[in-house]
């Protein structure tokens, strides 16, 4: 069987597969992806991540596959992975682009920590109400990249996020694609914490940089707040998101946050 290189990272606890394909020679179908992310048969991750060349004048082209295989339009924490992973295995630099559907998203490195220059956020509505589970439920929504729904609650740890994140993710109001869903506390002021049902994993997950963006984006616009906000993901560690608003349009959004190498290895196909 073909063995494959890797190299395992976690952005915030958000984990994922490094696969270096530059040379345009491997090619993973739909059930090779979700084997390298099952937590017992695989590598175990919350999805994969790989370096191809770019096409438009970036760096590199970044494509990014959730859990279950399917290829998703970006990936926060995991494109500040792929910031590091690919000055690792292209050589130092301070500064990378790369291509993705979601746009081209530029990052600055500075060891361990890197800054990602997000897309502008699009198709914000800040009032929706959907039917679930016998109960309204109302939230924002906003693509950040990729389609994401905002529950504001009273306190996260008495949501069952699983249950509910799941009934909201496959309701019909954001379909085709569904949505990834964040319950969000106000933790003080310009801070909240989170927790993310995603898509594609189709469960909890420790962190979700294109929800931590959504949330804190739709936490300002009801506060009317300045940025910079922090957000506590349930993994644990603190996020940064900055941004200019003018009323409810934000531009030059960032997200900073950690991004650390785990271990690396060859696993056979």
């Amino acid at each position: 069987m073909p063995k494959l290189q890797f190299t395992k990272m976690n952005g915030a606890g958000n984990d994922f597969v490094m696969l270096d394909n530059r040379a345009g020679d491997l090619q993973l179908d739909r059930a090779q992806i979700a084997q390298l992310c099952d937590r017992h048969r695989g590598i175990g991750a919350d999805g994969v991540l790989i370096v191809e060349p770019a096409t438009n004048g970036a760096d590199f082209r970044m494509r990014y596959y959730n859990a279950d295989g399917g290829e998703a339009e970006m990936c926060g924490n995991g494109a500040r992975c792929f910031a590091r992973y690919a000055q690792r295995v292209a050589g130092p630099r301070d500064k990378v682009s790369f291509e993705t559907p979601a746009g081209v998203i530029g990052a600055a490195l500075e060891g361990e920590a890197v800054t990602l220059r997000m897309s502008d956020p699009q198709d914000f509505d800040r009032d929706v109400e959907v039917f679930v589970l016998g109960a309204h439920v109302r939230g924002s929504y906003m693509d950040s990249g990729v389609p994401h729904m905002v529950v504001p609650v009273p306190a996260i740890d008495d949501v069952d996020v699983r249950q509910l994140g799941s009934a909201l993710r496959h309701h019909e109001r954001f379909a085709p694609r569904g949505a990834n869903v964040n319950f969000l506390e106000e933790r003080g002021p310009g801070a909240i914490a989170i927790r993310t049902y995603e898509r594609g994993v189709e469960d909890e997950t420790l962190a979700c940089g294109t929800g931590v963006v959504a949330s804190a984006l739709t936490f300002a616009a009801a506060g009317e707040l300045a940025g910079p906000i922090r957000v506590l993901v349930r993994g644990g560690d603190e996020l940064s998101v900055g941004f200019k608003r003018d009323g409810e349009r934000f531009t030059d959004v960032t997200l900073s946050g950690p991004a650390d190498f785990v271990f690396e290895g060859t696993v056979e196909l």
